[in-house]
């Protein structure tokens, strides 16, 4: 397997962990809706097949960076999201 092939089942791996995590945001009933609704939009953004991983993990790393400084955004929320972001910022073409 080549270097190109490992890097990319690597990045598609921690997509895929970033959407778990991002689904759970999404379904939680204790966190703000504008925030449940972001976690949404870099969900959807995620799974966008059209764009190469680096594009789709960059513009979902926008989505989140604007939410995280949220006030009413719960603690827990707030460290899933930055744990979603260093996961995906990894990410490059």
């Amino acid at each position: 397997m080549s270097t190109k092939a490992k890097r990319k089942e690597e990045y598609e791996g921690r997509i895929k962990q970033a959407l778990v995590i991002l689904n759970e945001v999404s379904n939680d009933n204790t966190t703000p809706r504008n925030i449940r609704r972001a976690a949404k939009s870099a969900l959807d953004t995620l799974q966008v097949l059209d764009l190469s991983l680096g594009v789709r993990a960059a513009n979902a790393i926008s989505i989140l960076d604007d939410i995280s400084q949220d006030p009413n955004m719960p603690p827990y929320t707030r460290t899933k999201i930055w744990n979603i972001v260093s996961l995906i910022e990894a990410i490059k073409d």
